[in-house]
């Protein structure tokens, strides 16, 4: 699907912005969301007035959740359609897709997604979560409360076994150890996942940790609630099941699990309280807002302010502009590092409740700084 036209920007036109997120396929429950969040920015930004007296326009493609796509769609969007700023991708495969794309053609992508780390690009600014604010804060509170045995599941891709690697060195840091680790295929159903908790019982592990994403990840939770399983004692713990995930699967499946994000739709702060009214307006009161969606949304605002600064999209003079910029974003303040190009984001854990949201039950009391190689860890 592509949004308005296509041709050579002008220099008193629309400033336009490509948009790649994927409507269709297995990742597109959460893909959606972040769609949405775009969408509300730039309704933002434009019943302010726009950027400069200029409206800022989404020219959208929707690549089904297949990598190679991400990167044609990418490659249309820097050439015939003459953008050079791209906001998109879920999965790190997607991104990696797009990657070589945009260094190729010097466009601009903001990815605002929780990923791996251990990546650094010009051509990218990473607004979703490095593994220091996600993964380690998780782990440690998985070991103290619940203890050192863990089961790894995953898709089969780059993040999940990056993931898991991470995971693996932690864990042996602080002597916990790994007792399984099992990958399935981004298409698994039902029977793949019952054969993994049949799996699980014999392992008997304290904890869970699922680096499991899209339609799957509801197959994962309904496969542990069949076998009987009760997360009060060893809970599935994971990065990517945000509040989009636990409406796929039912807020009765998903209760008492828990996940390490930046931002939960249950945040209290007044920007937070202002934005999930605005969301829920503008898509429903039974759409909730997600980590995913928060991270859309404020790059958005970010690339709004840098470029009323610039006046232009080129993005050599649009990504200095970007880097270093803080804003009051609804999980809290939080600034682009100038160094690493991704961002001091909240480190927070959530445990999903009956109402299909997040109980969060420790939350850092500042944005915490990106170490997306894990220097210090």
């Amino acid at each position: 699907m592509k949004g308005m036209g296509g041709g050579r920007p002008s220099r008193d036109g629309p400033w336009r912005v490509g948009v790649l997120f994927s409507r269709t396929g297995v990742t597109a429950v959460i893909e959606e969301t972040q769609l949405a969040g775009t969408l509300l920015a730039i309704d933002e930004v434009n019943d302010a007035g726009g950027i400069n007296g200029r409206e800022l326009v989404p020219v959208i493609y929707d690549p089904a959740s297949q990598p190679a796509r991400y990167a044609h769609y990418a490659e249309r969007l820097l050439v015939d359609d003459g953008v050079s700023v791209i906001v998109g991708c879920y999965t790190s495969s997607s991104r990696k897709a797009v990657l070589p794309v945009v260094e190729r053609r010097n466009g601009l992508l903001c990815y605002p997604t929780v990923y791996e780390g251990f990546e650094y690009s010009p051509n990218i600014i990473y607004t979703g979560a490095a593994p220091n604010q996600s993964i380690v804060a998780l782990m440690d509170y998985l070991v103290h409360s619940y203890g050192g045995r863990f089961f790894l599941i995953g898709s089969d891709y780059v993040y999940p076994r990056e993931s898991n690697r991470i995971m693996r060195e932690l864990l042996r840091q602080r002597r916990g150890m790994v007792v399984c680790e099992r990958y399935l295929d981004l298409l698994a159903g039902p029977p793949e996942f019952k054969a993994v908790m049949r799996e699980v019982k014999r392992a008997a592990p304290d904890v869970i940790f699922s680096t499991v994403v899209g339609d799957a990840t509801a197959h994962l939770y309904r496969a542990y609630a069949d076998a009987g399983l009760n997360p009060n004692q060893t809970p599935i713990a994971s990065l990517t099941t945000s509040e989009a995930e636990v409406g796929l699967m039912g807020a009765d499946v998903g209760c008492g699990h828990l996940t390490a994000a930046p931002y939960f739709e249950g945040v209290d702060t007044v920007n937070n309280h202002a934005f999930v009214t605005r969301f829920k307006r503008r898509f429903g009161d039974d759409q909730h807002t997600n980590l995913c969606v928060e991270a859309a949304y404020f790059q958005i605002h970010l690339l709004a302010q840098a470029l009323g600064e610039t006046n232009s999209m080129d993005p050599d003079l649009l990504r200095p502009a970007v880097l270093g910029r803080e804003i009051d974003a609804p999980q809290g303040r939080i600034w682009v590092d100038a160094q690493s190009s991704h961002t001091n984001l909240w480190t927070r854990i959530g445990r999903a409740n009956a109402l299909g949201g997040f109980d969060i039950v420790r939350e850092s009391v500042m944005a915490i700084e990106p170490d997306p190689y894990l220097v210090s860890h």
